[in-house]
């Protein structure tokens, strides 16, 4: 670490991070996966900076671990090896450009969501990847994160252009362009979105932008049971409805939300629900909406079309960890997700609900269920160890049949640590193994981010 810090230190002064104090807020994450402060942590302010990093690190034998903002959930970020460099790219949060004419932007990566819809907010655009979180585009693009809006804008996948990428070498590449669509050489962009940082460092981005809808609604729906929540999902999906929004939260989840929003609302089987588009076209989804409803046991429809309604109920929504988490004094929480084809959903959610509540376990079901993505929050003491065999049962037998299903085992945390055994199974060996060649071809050394995505 000595010779480490002693050749950056010139460069990077007190941007480079040696107390162990403040190391130690490095080793920090929503999840639950353990692993250790860095031994040093750069923030770098340029892109020839991080092509510096790399270089250093790798004659140094370090490895390398980027950092963003900090709230991924399956240890995507975390330090576990005596010497490894992190990068902390917050620094690196300046949008570079913004062409309303082509829709697009260029980013570097520690530009949060908010700061970027904040920015750009005049311009009649919107960034619509929201995973909840105020996470930094590069670590949402690292995890192929998506989020409440994905039904009908897409996850991170479909907004990403172009990405420039420091490759193990400490050299710099260039992926994508400008255009809407390419037919020219390997598809490297979307390689790197989903790598978790194992492949190189994205330092800059070229996202897709949309237009501001003319209307929004936001909506609550109560129902009397689960499966009537989730048939109405189902139904809305198929029929092509281009609903921008369409979140379940179980009783469960309503009460903690209710205790910590103060929303009021029945404490049943929710759907939030938010539309987008002209006033007649959200009359006509809204029409659509509520017949397949109003079938499948559908109660009172309450409407937020006010700017400050509409926020306090996604504020709410997104909190909704962390109103969980109050329900159970001293607790901590264990998040996990799977996602299946839509026609599976039903089945998949009411397993989970089913064994959850045979468990005794207070563990609230929500999630992103217009596109076959939804999450468990296991709200556990820390040790409560039969509690925590439980879990992990429920969790596998939800793997198992995402799976079988011809689903994933995560449609949005990514694997890190703790779903690595996970993925195998997903994949195959053979599959795998393909990855693995793709690692050791970009990155032979292992310098990126060890141990994450692979067992061994």
């Amino acid at each position: 670490m000595i010779s480490l810090a002693q050749s950056l230190g010139d460069q990077f002064g007190s941007r480079l991070v040696t107390a162990s104090s403040a190391l130690a807020q490095y080793a920090q994450s929503e999840g639950l996966h353990a692993h250790q402060p860095p031994s040093l942590v750069a923030q770098p302010e340029t892109i020839d900076e991080v092509k510096l990093l790399v270089k250093k690190a790798a004659e140094e034998n370090y490895t390398i671990v980027a950092y963003g903002a900090g709230t991924s959930l399956e240890g995507n970020a975390a330090t576990i090896n005596a010497d490894t460099l992190c990068i902390d790219f917050s620094r690196m949060n300046r949008i570079v450009e913004v062409s309303a004419a082509d829709l697009l932007c260029l980013v570097e990566p520690g530009v949060t969501r908010e700061q970027l819809n904040e920015d750009i907010r005049a311009t009649g655009l919107f960034f619509p990847v929201d995973p909840g979180a105020n996470a930094s585009l590069g670590g949402m693009i690292s995890t192929r994160a998506s989020g409440t809006t994905t039904v009908r804008y897409g996850s991170m996948r479909e907004n990403i252009l172009g990405l420039k990428v420091v490759t193990a070498d400490g050299s710099l590449i260039t992926t994508g362009t400008r255009a809407r669509k390419s037919a020219s050489g390997y598809d490297l962009t979307h390689l790197y979105t989903g790598a978790e940082g194992t492949l190189g460092l994205i330092v800059e981005a070229s996202l897709r932008l949309h237009g501001q809808p003319e209307k929004i609604l936001a909506a609550t729906w109560d129902f009397g049971t689960i499966e009537g929540a989730v048939d109405t999902v189902i139904a809305t999906i198929q029929s092509g409805v281009p609903i921008a929004r369409m979140e379940l939260l179980d009783e469960a989840a309503i009460r903690a939300c209710n205790r910590q929003s103060a929303l009021g609302l029945p404490e049943k089987p929710m759907l939030f629900l938010e539309f987008h588009g002209s006033d007649a076209g959200v009359a006509d989804q809204l029409d659509l909406v509520r017949l397949m409803g109003d079938s499948n046991g559908g109660g009172k429809l309450q409407f937020a079309s006010a700017t400050e309604d509409r926020n306090a109920l996604w504020k709410a929504r997104h909190q909704a960890l962390w109103a969980a988490k109050n329900m159970v004094p001293g607790a901590v929480a264990w998040i996990t997700d799977i996602c299946v084809p839509i026609s599976h959903l039903s089945d998949a959610i009411t397993r989970a609900k089913t064994a959850i509540q045979a468990s005794g376990l207070f563990a609230p079901i929500l999630g992103h269920v217009g596109d076959g993505n939804f999450h468990v929050f296991f709200i556990l003491q820390a040790e409560d160890m039969a509690s925590w065999d439980k879990a992990r049962i429920i969790n596998e037998a939800m793997i198992d049949h995402a799976l079988s299903a011809g689903g994933t085992c995560t449609g949005e945390h990514g694997i890190g640590l703790g779903k690595r055994e996970a993925m195998r199974r997903e994949h195959g060996a053979n599959s795998v193994a393909t990855m693995r060649q793709i690692k050791n071809a970009l990155d032979p050394s292992g310098l990126f981010n060890p141990g994450k995505i692979f067992l061994d």
